[in-house]
């Protein structure tokens, strides 16, 4: 059963874990074929006061890296020793994956197309059946951290179900300039969330397999204003007043025309017209150079960064807007987002 936000011991693998404390679980899976014994690490802030139970989950896809980071960040916050509630924060979700530096498990099954999994079933069904069981079921709140995949870069953004009132308010605390109304995918962990009652945030930033330190100071603020706006921290008194920010009406990946060497891309955050040139694809024997255009008004979300390219592979992910008006908000407050970021080197130390 769900614990109850009044309830004082967080349980998870028969450790009991206190008000006041910080404790490291430990989680066991299937081991090694070299019986070399394996547990997923689970770190419970059980706070001295009541409140919620926060869920946030990293390298769900083992090559995804700064979440991992922003999660190790987040505990050596001295915010945490005045905590209402419950932070669950699970680094490496997908310890196999990790281990050998993949997105996915050594059967190539992707963790996050297999909830809510099955006890009997395949290495990730008995996986992720064991998180929902184990852990998920006991929180309130969750936030799940992702990267682009492999050569692929995303655009700081939050992923939810932004029809909720709830997790529309979350997801505006985060503070990423725009909020993506995304549909569940079949099998993933913010699905069988979601499925529970439990309203899900989806972070995307950076790339699989680098650490990205724009996207990793974005998440760890992003979660801090979470919690704030859950009462499990104490608000920021501040006189500084942030626009709101957009939800994009629809996204869409613009995909190479033919095969040949991605020249002049477009970069993350810039905002294109339809009809805009994105890159060039250039012919490496006869040096013929083709335009890839924009089909739409948006923002740069996603880009690959492999410079070949083969015809029909994805380049550029577009988010798209209502309007003129929401699309210039947002390329200025996409601008003045990165510049804090890039400018304030301590950012973190004045949360």
């Amino acid at each position: 059963m769900k614990k109850s936000m009044s309830d004082d011991v967080i349980t998870i693998n028969k450790v009991s874990v206190p008000p006041g404390t910080h404790t490291l679980v430990d989680l066991p899976i299937s081991p090694l074929y070299t019986r070399t014994p394996l547990s997923i690490p689970i770190h419970v802030v059980n706070g001295a006061k009541p409140g919620p139970i926060l869920l946030i989950t990293s390298a769900i896809h083992g090559d995804e890296l700064n979440g991992v980071e922003i999660i190790r960040r987040l505990l050596k916050l001295k915010l945490l020793d005045h905590l209402s509630g419950t932070l669950i924060a699970i680094p490496i979700v997908n310890i196999f994956g990790f281990i050998y530096r993949s997105r996915y498990l050594p059967d190539r099954r992707d963790l996050n197309r297999s909830f809510p999994g099955s006890k009997t079933g395949s290495m990730a069904a008995r996986i992720a059946d064991l998180i929902l069981e184990e852990v998920v079921n006991v929180c309130t709140h969750a936030i799940d951290l992702h990267t682009g995949a492999v050569h692929r870069s995303n655009w700081p953004q939050i992923r939810a179900d932004l029809n909720d009132a709830h997790t529309l308010k979350l997801a505006s605390a985060f503070g990423t300039p725009v909020l993506i109304n995304g549909l569940y995918l079949n099998g993933s962990l913010r699905k069988s969330t979601v499925s529970r009652g439990i309203p899900t945030l989806l972070y995307e930033a950076g790339e699989a397999l680098r650490l990205d330190e724009f996207a990793i100071h974005v998440g760890v603020r992003g979660i801090i204003n979470v919690m704030r706006a859950l009462g499990m921290l104490k608000s920021k008194v501040t006189t500084e007043k942030t626009a709101p920010p957009v939800i994009a009406q629809a996204s869409q990946w613009v995909r190479a025309c033919e095969a040949g060497l991605i020249l002049s891309p477009k970069p993350l955050g810039e905002s294109v017209k339809a009809g805009d040139a994105l890159c060039f694809i250039a012919n490496p024997i006869s040096g013929e150079e083709t335009p890839v255009h924009s089909p739409v008004d948006g923002i740069i979300i996603g880009v690959n960064h492999l410079p070949l390219v083969n015809e029909g592979e994805a380049i550029f992910h577009i988010v798209t807007f209502k309007s003129y008006k929401s699309l210039n908000k947002v390329n200025k407050e996409l601008k003045a987002f990165e510049y804090e970021f890039l400018q304030d080197s301590d950012l973190l130390l004045s949360l």
